[in-house]
């Protein structure tokens, strides 16, 4: 195992983990709930953990991508329904990682917000035709490292450090009226989506893939996919617990991005601020980037056609050409001038409704032994699994319903 790598594979994991559904729905949570709704960033994470860790098994050692054995085992019908279902969830991401790069961006310059969507686009275009894999994962994982800010600024405001680590402890709060129960549990199915999404297992499958791995890197694997992804939640929680502390009392509603910023700002003045938003700018940027190539590499690998970043633009022309449509649907759909956080809402629902089509082949491929002999999961993966597969199963049944009850969690 070398160090860089697993280092710098931790580090990217944990830039790269919060999204804007995350960003908005950990400071929603924290100042309408307190600190109630940690466990359920901690639940989704071990989730994560576990089909993360099982999509990168299966790259290294069946040498293929998901996608592309997930056809052979589900068939021609039902793997093009996954695949329809996956390819419209993760645009809805897309453009709304899109949205709110725009938006970060209106808030540090005051530009229109439909042209730095524009501008947003273009340099992602940019970076992902000039950069290798390794380093389009690295730039945007290391600078989303600045979000550490939202951790550091948590401990200088001092917060009652007992009630939040009861918030750890699985519970629904007392004394909710039944509007509020279900305002609870619509927030608990938006957050296991937010840390769930379909699209970073994919991307995560195919990025082994494209760094070569083989058996000798399932410890990486293993270290990645815990520690990082583990850090990147503490992230999430930070945001979760500041807006409990700051704006929870005061009854403010953090409905954009840059309320969730004032969190650093609050401690730190203008620096914080700005160490805030450029955290989350970059964060951001990640995801929309691993939404895009998340597409891209599902319709390439469904299809068979030549795909990778290892690969100049031109030397996988179907690939190249589809993530460069994917950022212009995504781009089309932000200049509707579809409020942002309702695109983050519809990413949600539609991401959770897709989880099960997404999970059960991957638990499957990883414990067939034809395709991962003695690699197939054991007694822990599988402890592990199919539990979490019944959780988002039940969350997908109950996402529709809940998100119509609640009005999107507005009670």
């Amino acid at each position: 195992m070398n160090p860089l790598e697993l280092t710098l594979g931790i580090m990217t994991a944990v830039g790269g983990f919060v999204d804007i559904s995350e960003l908005v729905f950990a400071a929603k949570a924290g100042s309408i709930f307190g600190y109630a709704l940690i466990w359920v960033f901690v639940l989704g994470t071990i989730g994560m953990s576990v089909f993360g860790e099982m999509s990168g098994r299966v790259a290294a050692v069946a040498k293929q991508p998901v996608f592309s054995l997930m056809r052979h085992r589900l068939g021609l019908k039902l793997g093009l329904i996954t695949l329809v279902g996956s390819l419209v969830s993760t645009l809805i991401t897309c453009a709304a990682e899109v949205g709110g790069m725009a938006l970060i961006l209106n808030y540090l310059t005051g530009a229109p917000y439909l042209l730095l969507a524009v501008a947003s686009v273009i340099a992602l275009m940019a970076s992902m035709w000039v950069l290798p894999f390794k380093w389009i994962e690295r730039t945007y994982g290391l600078l989303g490292l600045i979000m550490i800010v939202f951790a550091v600024a948590l401990v200088a405001i001092h917060p009652p450090w007992g009630t939040l680590a009861a918030g750890f402890v699985p519970q629904v709060p007392r004394g909710l009226s039944p509007k509020e129960l279900l305002t609870f549990a619509y927030f608990t199915v938006a957050i296991l989506s937010a840390v769930l999404f379909p699209y970073e297992s994919y991307f995560y499958s195919s990025g082994g893939i494209e760094e070569e791995w083989g058996p000798k890197d399932l410890l990486t694997n293993r270290v990645t996919c815990t520690v990082g992804f583990g850090l990147g939640s503490l992230l999430a929680i930070s945001i979760l617990a500041g807006s409990a502390q700051l704006f929870g009392p005061v009854n403010v509603g953090p409905e954009v991005p840059g309320t969730s910023a004032l969190e650093a700002a609050i401690p730190f003045g203008r620096v914080g601020l700005l160490c805030a938003l450029l955290g989350m700018l970059f964060a951001v940027g990640g995801a929309a980037v691993e939404t895009c190539m998340s597409n891209a590499y599902a319709l390439a690998q469904f299809f068979g056609w030549e795909w990778g970043r290892r690969k100049k633009p031109w030397g996988a022309p179907r690939f190249t050409l589809a993530w460069i449509v994917m950022f212009l649907l995504a781009l089309a759909i932000v200049m509707t001038g579809v409020d942002v956080m309702s695109l983050v809402e519809y990413a949600v629902l539609f991401s959770i409704i897709v989880l099960p089509l997404t999970y059960l082949p991957l638990m499957l491929l990883a414990g067939d032994r034809s395709y991962m002999g003695r690699y197939a999961n054991k007694w822990l993966a599988k402890a592990l699994g199919w539990p979490f597969f019944v959780i988002v199963t039940i969350a997908a049944l109950a996402a529709i319903p809940l998100y119509l009850m609640t009005s999107g969690g507005q009670g």
